[in-house]
């Protein structure tokens, strides 16, 4: 086996603690050599690392949740290094933790974020949540392009939008919805495209193919609805994305016990 297979996957899982049954469950099934978390909504002190360290994930960077809101963290089989968290916003706000992983000769920056949701109102003049996700997408696009020192990189997380129509379940519905709106889904490929990022889920399920990795709680029965939106993404440098082998939408998981109403993704590499 090659020793610079990668595995990554990433999840809003809503509530470490509450939900840790099935980040376990996660592991288990699948066994990701990293897994990136957003929404942990726990201080750093509080995070269940122990319990993670049992499981082989010997190797953990936080950027905890204050107030139990927001909060990311990282897993690892292997050392993280160079970790770093980035404020955005002037907030203070933990949305954001980098490291580097090495597999064999090979390294790359992995950037975990949690974007905003931004309110319920897409429009910044009378929606200060909506003005800070707009602020955070802008921040964003300057500093991420060269944020990673020359390494490829690899840009997961809850990112709070679904860029294109087959993202949604009705692009005609959901057009004056935060997370869907024409300013948001501009600022994200704006984005994407300032640093040259692959979009790896549409790589491997190009448009019209829907993919969806969030279902709200207030469907009675998800499955059925079906009104599923694509906010959470793994975006590769170019040669990276000639690197990878697979991506995996886990949309079960959305069905496991007390769920989180995202959905993991896993995207497998050979970086040798």
């Amino acid at each position: 086996m090659s020793s610079a297979l990668l595995s990554i996957a990433t999840w809003n899982i809503n509530s470490v603690r509450m939900r840790r049954g099935i980040v376990e469950q996660l592991i288990d099934h699948h066994a990701p050599d990293v897994i990136c978390l957003q929404e942990t909504k726990c201080a750093d002190a509080q995070f269940p690392s122990a319990d993670f360290r049992r499981f082989g994930y010997s190797h953990i960077a936080l950027n905890g949740g204050r107030g139990g809101y927001h909060g990311v963290a990282i897993l690892s089989r292997f050392p993280l290094l160079d970790v770093d968290c980035h404020d955005f916003c002037a907030k203070n706000d933990p949305r954001h933790v980098a490291v580097t992983v090495e597999r064999g000769d090979k390294a790359v920056r992995l950037h975990n974020f949690y974007v905003p949701a931004g309110g319920d109102e897409p429009d910044p003049a009378i929606n200060p949540k909506f003005e800070h996700k707009l602020q955070f997408l802008q921040e964003m696009t300057s500093w991420l392009p060269t944020a990673s020192n020359g390494l490829p990189d690899v840009i997961v997380g809850d990112l709070n939008i679904a860029p294109y129509e087959s993202d949604v379940w009705s692009h005609k519905a959901l057009l004056k919805v935060v997370s869907h709106t024409p300013v948001e889904c501009e600022a994200l490929e704006a984005l994407r495209l300032a640093g040259g990022w692959t979009d790896l889920a549409r790589s491997f399920h190009p448009e019209p193919e829907r993919v969806y990795t969030w279902w709200s709680y207030r469907a009675k029965d998800w499955r059925a609805a079906n009104k599923g939106r694509r906010l959470d993404h793994i975006w590769t440098h170019p040669d990276l994305a000639a690197k990878a082998r697979s991506i995996s939408v886990l949309v079960d998981a959305r069905g496991w016990s007390r769920p989180s109403d995202h959905v993991p993704i896993i995207a497998h590499f050979d970086l040798g």
